[in-house]
């Protein structure tokens, strides 16, 4: 188990990563990545049973990145965990690169599945728990979804199904950040009361801050611990968490930084002083 000391300078690198490589691109998706972060790390350094060197093992846990969009946050994760080189981060969106613009389960080492339209992650996930409980694989599903995409049917059709089923080895994680590419989720389709909805479908449910990365852990932790039913987790955040000019601002969503001056100053948000191409040209330590 990784201390929360080292977990938060590891968001830390992982959001400076982000900021870098969307900046190389000039495009993706800023906000949403930002925001997923402590949700990716205390799940990939805690939590997630998972091999670099053997993708494809049965006993591993299953990721779904449900807001495919968000990927910028999933590749600095991968790579961090050794999945590939971190110099990969650089070719996003690029011709012929193993980053798409929304992930790719057939280019990318570590993704599960390839993602894109939204609402579809949660039937997926629900459908690898099913199987894996029939075979008695003790590996669980963490799917992770944006709270826009909490709009679509399928969601809920996927929802009735989970818990019909008793999926307990399957968590779903929400980043609430109450921001989607419209403007605020309340006005373009209001979602609250939201736990009380999961709940009543049937699932065991905890609203936490998904910055802070006891709660993120603690909330994992019990999820594990539940026999009967699946586990939502309502992970509050703040859209572009970390830089400034882009922390609750729906204009950021589908927006990267600009090279020079706007990506120093979002890496100056975030503690880092050296030139942005500097990042580009180092590998890092990363925790365990």
């Amino acid at each position: 188990m990784v201390d929360t000391k080292e977990l938060e300078e590891v968001s830390r690198k992982i959001r400076r990563d982000i900021m870098v490589m969307l900046a190389e691109a000039g495009s993706g998706h800023s906000g949403g990545s930002l925001s997923a972060t402590e949700i990716m790390v205390s799940l990939f350094w805690n939590v997630l049973r998972h091999d670099p060197e053997n993708p494809d093992w049965e006993e591993r846990d299953w990721f779904v990145l449900s807001k495919g969009h968000a990927c910028p946050v999933l590749y600095a994760v991968l790579a961090a965990r050794g999945f590939f080189p971190r110099k990969e981060l650089w070719t996003l969106r690029k011709l012929d690169t193993i980053l798409q613009g929304h992930p790719h389960r057939l280019k990318t080492p570590g993704v599960e599945f390839s993602a894109g339209s939204l609402g579809q992650g949660l039937s997926l996930a629900s459908g690898v728990a099913m199987g894996l409980k029939r075979q008695g694989n003790p590996g669980n599903v963490y799917v992770l979804m944006g709270d826009g995409e909490q709009n679509e049917g399928a969601i809920w059709e996927a929802g009735m199904t989970a818990a019909q089923y008793d999926l307990d080895n399957l968590c779903g994680i929400c980043d609430r950040n109450y921001l989607m590419i419209d403007g605020n989720t309340e006005e373009v389709m209001g979602l609250d009361p939201l736990a009380d909805k999961w709940r009543a479908f049937g699932w065991q449910v905890f609203e936490i801050d998904g910055h802070d990365l006891r709660q993120m852990t603690y909330a994992y932790e019990r999820f594990q611990l539940e026999k009967k039913r699946p586990t939502m987790i309502i992970a509050n955040t703040i859209k572009g968490k970390g830089v400034s000019f882009m922390e609750n601002q729906a204009d950021w969503h589908g927006a990267p930084p600009k090279k020079g001056e706007q990506v120093q100053q979002a890496l100056g948000d975030l503690g880092f002083t050296a030139p942005w191409e500097d990042f580009k040209k180092h590998d890092f330590d990363w925790v365990g």
